[in-house]
């Protein structure tokens, strides 16, 4: 069929929208009864050479007392689905009453196939028939489907002569008309539409930067496609196109099975209906959806893996119920975000509650093939926050660690902006792979191809440019060169990683004894640490009642002088003579927290171990860190000499006596587009900069004198 007949089918179904729902619905809510009607005929059509026998089957089969019948009325039907009602739509142009003719179309839908019955719950169909009915409108709907005009049957109708009057859609032409009704319908909804619809020019690219670096080693056989959050199915649709295609141009001989799960309703129910009206019955019914089968907390393909899979997630979607679901952050078993890595048998790949959408990349990272030649590539759509959003530990920088380690990662690309619908942030597309070719290992590619579009003619919501034929082969070519360019950037995979260090400082204390502070320490002891007030005041009478700036001297004269009073130094008593006599002073000496035995613990100052001499002896002592001067470096894998050289070069000149907390060490991995692709605008010329102030000064002037003039008169 012709694309301009396929055009006039899709605009003669807009316009049945128009003529019987303009004073029923908003605009924005034909597609409620629309798409599923144009699903409706379309079956009905296919099925009308067999209805017959579909019926004698029924009947059969019910005569046997047989209840699992779907395959054999399958088989009735030579379809995918089938409809066991005494009624066809063309049965229902004539009822006598709008009651009548409700009961016969309900008698009618009740009598599809389950897959079918599914398609129908999840548009919520039978929801807008009581509406349809009460207003007289769902006889004039019948009649617009069946009108001579158009031909929805996949068999040409004939004129009298023999010759083809209307041809008949095909499936692919069937899809296409559909698809194009719900673009049409995402269009007039914009602000929802980016969240389930994909624009084409950046699911043809995804499609085309998975497939096209294989092509030349793709066999003959079977091959496996996935989305984790599949909308209504295109980029499955896309990139089996785009599979067949190269498989053709090869001479390879290739079969598909497409995968998807999604969990809003509608979206659902159009890719559901999409792939039967393709005539690919078991591609729909290997897709999963509706509001109870989320990705995350419930996995529709827990033992499958795929050999392609692409997926545009959500962003910045809260994933807080599914959390819940799945038992809460300590909960959590998932195998495919709780793995081993790096030593850690429980590394947790859990984001924040408040964005999941990396998670659905960890999800299909799991279902990687790991045992064939070309093992699996996947294409992921991502926004800016995927980059760099997490701290070391943290989920987010979790998961691009494991995938960085693991040499996943082949590339990402920048997109232009306003490339998508509801949205005009900054798009990357992730493309990863576990084969990756020699020449990629340890390496991974950025691509800034936000300069690579065509403005489109018409905004359509926030999308007001794309990606024409010439820009993705273009960003492709980038690709598959793999070589140093301005819109390509090479680097080896430690250089995004990093080592994220406390830096402490000793804390420094000196004790005040003058009676101002020794009346606040009573206060602050309260009842029942009389002695330890009596302590104080001795300890002052024997000390002096001024400042020392020892509190490690302090303490051991203070432990002496409670031990001879027959009083006990506790911890917590200590505590409260820090806290209340005590105050940091840069020039006091170091408050030491535990002191080794020299020769059994070796000094280290980078660790926190000095050597020191208490009491006389010489010994290596622990200081006790001073939390308002605690600091945290950043510190690249790549730095020569590692994490010690930065502290004696960076830290150490400036903080003689800082050490890193060892336990603190983490290593985190963030990508950052724009300081690999900073373009720093050039500085205007001084004579550029006078020219306008002169300007100015010539458009102002004489303004002060006319408002001073002003305010005289």
């Amino acid at each position: 069929m012709s694309d301009n007949s396929v055009n006039w089918i899709a605009n003669f179904i807009w316009g049945i929208a128009d003529d019987v729902l303009r004073d029923l619905y908003v605009r924005g809510k034909y597609r409620d009864v629309v798409l599923p009607m144009t699903v409706l005929r379309r079956l009905d059509a296919v099925l009308e050479p067999t209805k017959q026998n579909v019926l004698d089957m029924k009947s059969t089969l019910d005569n046997a007392g047989i209840t699992n019948q779907d395959q054999a009325l399958r088989q009735a039907a030579g379809q995918a689905f089938y409809n066991t009602s005494q009624f066809t739509l063309r049965d229902l142009r004539s009822r006598a009453s709008q009651q009548q003719l409700k009961a016969d179309f309900e008698a009618y839908l009740d009598g599809f196939s389950p897959n079918v019955q599914e398609i129908l719950d999840n548009f919520e169909f039978r929801n807008q028939i009581p509406r349809l009915s009460k207003a007289d409108a769902l006889g004039k709907l019948i009649e617009k489907f069946l009108d001579p005009s158009i031909n929805l049957s996949p068999n040409p109708v004939l004129n009298g002569d023999g010759s083809v009057k209307h041809p008949g859609p095909d499936n692919h032409a069937m899809g296409t008309i559909f698809e194009e009704l719900v673009r049409r319908f995402n269009e007039e909804n914009n602000e929802e539409a980016g969240e389930h619809w994909t624009p084409r020019d950046a699911v043809k690219l995804m499609a085309n930067l998975i497939f096209l670096p294989i092509a030349d080693d793709i066999e003959s056989g079977t091959y496996l496609l996935y989305d984790g959050a599949c909308g209504t199915g295109g980029m499955l649709t896309v990139a089996e196109e785009t599979l067949l295609q190269l498989s053709q141009e090869h001479g390879k001989q290739v079969a598909t099975h497409l995968y998807g799960q999604e969990i809003n309703a509608e979206t659902y129910a159009i890719a559901k209906a999409d792939f039967l009206l393709k005539g690919e019955g078991d591609a729909a019914d290997n897709l999963v959806g509706g509001p109870e089968h989320s990705t995350l907390a419930n996995d529709a393909f827990p033992a499958r893996e795929f050999d392609f899979m692409l997926s545009n997630p959500p962003y910045g979607k809260s994933w807080k119920s599914d959390l819940e679901r799945m038992g809460g952050k300590d909960g959590i078993k998932d195998p495919r975000f709780v793995i081993e890595h790096a030593g850690d048998p429980e590394y947790s790949l859990l984001t924040r509650s408040s964005d999941g959408q990396m998670l659905f990349l960890a999800n299909m990272l799991s279902k990687m093939k790991r045992n064939t030649k070309l093992g699996s590539r996947i294409a992921e759509v991502h926004n800016g926050s995927s980059l760099f959003t997490g701290d070391a530990g943290q989920g987010e920088s979790n998961i691009r660690r494991w995938i960085i380690e693991n040499d996943w990662l082949e590339a990402i690309v920048a997109l232009p902006l306003n490339m998508f619908y509801n949205t005009g942030i900054a798009t990357y597309i992730w493309v990863l792979g576990n084969r990756k070719p020699e020449h990629r290992r340890g390496k991974v590619q950025l691509i800034d191809a936000t300069q690579w579009y065509k403005p489109l003619r018409k905004n359509l919501g926030k999308k007001n440019c794309e990606l024409s034929d010439e820009d993705i082969k273009k960003i492709c070519d980038t690709f598959l060169a793999f070589e140093e360019s301005e819109q390509s950037k090479i680097f080896p995979n430690a250089a995004f990683g990093y080592w994220k260090v406390t830096v402490e400082r000793p804390l420094r204390l000196t004790v005040d004894l003058g009676e101002k502070s020794r009346e606040v320490f009573r206060k602050s002891c309260g009842t029942g640490e009389e002695q330890l007030a009596g302590l104080i005041d001795k300890a002052a009478e024997k000390l002096g009642s001024g400042s020392h700036n020892d509190f490690n001297v302090f303490i051991s004269a203070l432990e002496a002088m409670a031990s001879g009073f027959g009083v006990k130094l506790t911890a917590k008593r200590q505590k409260l003579v820090q806290n209340s006599l005590a105050q940091r002073d840069e020039s006091a000496e170091r408050v030491v927290s535990k002191v080794h035995r020299l020769g059994k613990t070796e000094a280290d100052p980078l660790k926190g171990l000095f050597e020191a001499t208490v009491n006389g002896k010489h010994v290596v002592v622990e200081y006790e860190p001073d939390s308002e001067l605690r600091d945290t470096e950043q510190i690249p894998l790549m730095e020569e000499g590692g994490i010690e050289s930065f502290i004696r070069r960076e830290v150490l000149p400036h903080a003689a006596d800082a050490w890193i907390d060892e336990s603190s060490v983490k290593v985190g991995y963030e990508v950052s587009f724009t300081r690999y692709f900073y373009k720093p605008q050039p500085m205007r010329s001084l004579e550029e900069i006078r020219a306008d102030i002169l300007a100015l000064e010539k458009e102002t002037d004489g303004l002060l004198a006319e408002i001073i003039g002003k305010g005289n008169a």
